[in-house]
């Protein structure tokens, strides 16, 4: 378990020689705005040599006008994945959970259906989605068939058996993570949620980071989420920040912010949730559906490992719900790196910028 966290100097703090002022990172975050006309972007790098830069650019409000701030409390969506996997990995360290053991094992009948049969889907093969499961999310039509619907775990699960297997090898499913949130329930007779708190947002002193649970507003100061609607030539931005999140639960509820979010990845990369061969365990990756993630991108065990333009790979996760969208990671030497944004990405050009956003960040002035 880790201890309380430790975070760099302020932004303010006078930068040791040779740390620069981000500017190529401020270029590439206000081109997320002015360019590909997103709605607001911020960015957080806390650096071990040259402390933290915080920016942001574009607006939390459409409506009013409301600057985004540099540290916004968002949905992180698929992040979420990542903490779920950490809470796995030490029920492994303490003997409750085997990694290779089969899911039928802790929840016996529950995967039954559909040609997949729980005895042969393994903890590890979920957690690096290579289980074979559909995705429960391709189930929906639109949101609203989602957006304010409070969902048992279990029926996720049956919504994605319904569905069509996909093929062989890596596909991406959140149901995979439900499954391993019902896995940790089971095991310790407690909730996820409670489990997450005590094992990581409490040690860390991660205040900005709760599940919401039904409620479906965001506490306190907060951007509002929007998705863009383009129809016969017009475009309107449809504001979606409201929404009950149970449909993702494990695999994407989380709200945090980027303060927050870098100090969970240098926790972890930085070996204070989980000892060196657990951590080398999620560290081993498998190749993934460039379509499901980006050219490069390599899953682990709730992690993904992409290649650094300045050398080696940032380690980390993203996540993609209505509204928001959420990119995270850690470069060698420790720069992390957290970026939100609060529309997501409709062209390749805007995915392709924001990607641009983390390389950059992570690599300017290394």
């Amino acid at each position: 378990m880790a201890g309380a966290a430790a975070f760099p100097a302020p932004a303010h703090a006078v930068s040791p020689p040779g740390c620069g002022d981000r500017s190529a990172t401020g270029r590439a975050l206000h081109r997320i705005t002015d360019v590909d006309r997103l709605t607001g972007a911020a960015v957080r790098i806390d650096d071990p040599r040259c402390g933290t830069w915080t920016a942001a650019s574009g607006v939390a409000d459409r409506r009013t006008g409301r600057p985004m701030p540099a540290n916004p409390r968002v949905r992180i969506a698929s992040i979420t994945k990542t903490f779920t996997a950490v809470t796995v990995l030490q029920l492994a360290a303490e003997g409750r959970v085997s990694l290779d053991a089969p899911v039928a094992r802790y929840l016996p009948g529950l995967i039954d259906g559909g040609g997949h049969d729980g005895r042969a889907i393994t903890v590890r093969s979920l957690l690096r989605h290579t289980s074979g499961l559909p995705d429960h999310m391709d189930s929906f039509r639109s949101t609203g068939e989602f957006r304010f619907r409070h969902f048992e775990p279990e029926e996720l699960v049956r919504r994605a058996l319904r569905l069509p297997a996909p093929g062989p090898g890596w596909h991406y499913s959140t149901t995979n993570y439900v499954v391993a949130g019902m896995i940790v329930e089971k095991v310790t007779g407690h909730r996820l949620e409670d489990e997450v708190e005590r094992r990581i947002l409490r040690p860390l002193g991660l205040r900005d980071t709760y599940w919401p649970g039904d409620g479906t507003r965001i506490r306190g100061p907060h951007p509002r989420g929007y998705d863009r609607v383009e129809q016969d030539g017009t475009v309107r931005w449809v504001d979606t920040t409201d929404m009950n999140t149970s449909v993702a639960w494990a695999g994407g509820a989380l709200i945090s912010t980027p303060r927050d979010v870098n100090a969970f990845f240098g926790a972890l990369l930085g070996g204070r949730l989980l000892s060196a061969p657990l951590l080398a365990e999620m560290e081993r990756t498998v190749p993934t559906d460039p379509d499901r993630t980006w050219p490069g991108a390599a899953y682990g065990l709730g992690l993904i490992r992409t290649p650094l333009r300045c050398g080696g790979f940032w380690w980390g996760h993203a996540g993609d719900i209505d509204g928001f969208t959420t990119l995270a990671g850690v470069a060698p030497g420790g720069r992390r790196a957290s970026i939100a944004f609060n529309e997501n990405p409709t062209t390749q050009a805007a995915f392709d910028d924001e990607l641009n956003l983390v390389q950059t960040a992570l690599c300017d002035h290394r």
